[in-house]
């Protein structure tokens, strides 16, 4: 007889891979190859169709802000400034008007490095593309210190701020929410 770790680790691995057997053969899930360029930002931001639940309202408008602390790894994008552009394309994709977004990266800690024109590297464009679709980047101004990175080194269109705490709190008072992903 086994022990009953070992049979309700058996009952839930039978469990999870028939829910998963069943996802595939439904076609539940999504994979690489369903996801495209985005009707605002064709290169950056890739997103996928989806058969909603909640919907959009008419009209509706969103100011987010995206927070990054965490560098890229060398010649990657930024996952948080991908994001971003993902955030832009799935709105407009789905009836919302360009105008009507309003986003904000806050960028901290070591990802500082991914906004220096010294360090940038792959993001480098994709800030350009970003700053162009009308949305802030704002560097923490402790972690610039920290990181030895003044505001010349910074790509152009980059805002400094005291902090990155104090860009979190100006940007709620103006109504922005904070995205958690």
């Amino acid at each position: 007889m086994s022990s009953p770790t070992v049979s309700n680790h058996r009952i839930s691995t039978m469990f999870f891979g028939g829910l998963a057997a069943l996802a595939i053969s439904t076609g539940a899930f999504a994979g690489p190859d369903d996801f495209g360029p985005g009707p605002l930002i064709e290169t950056y931001g890739q997103i996928a169709p989806v058969d909603a639940d909640m919907m959009i309202p008419e009209g509706a408008s969103f100011a987010v802000t995206f927070d990054t602390a965490t560098r890229s790894e060398a010649e990657t994008l930024n996952r948080t400034l991908t994001s971003a552009a993902r955030f832009l394309n799935m709105h407009v994709a789905n009836g919302v008007e360009a105008g009507s977004l309003r986003v904000a990266v806050v960028v901290h800690g070591g990802a500082v490095h991914d906004v220096s024109s010294a360090t940038a590297g792959a993001n480098a464009d994709l800030i350009a593309t970003l700053l162009e679709h009308n949305v802030r980047v704002i560097v923490c101004g402790q972690s610039a210190s920290y990181y030895d990175v003044g505001r010349s080194d910074l790509l152009p269109g980059v805002e400094m701020a005291l902090s990155a705490m104090t860009a979190h709190a100006l940007l709620q008072q103006a109504d922005y929410t904070l995205n958690p992903f």
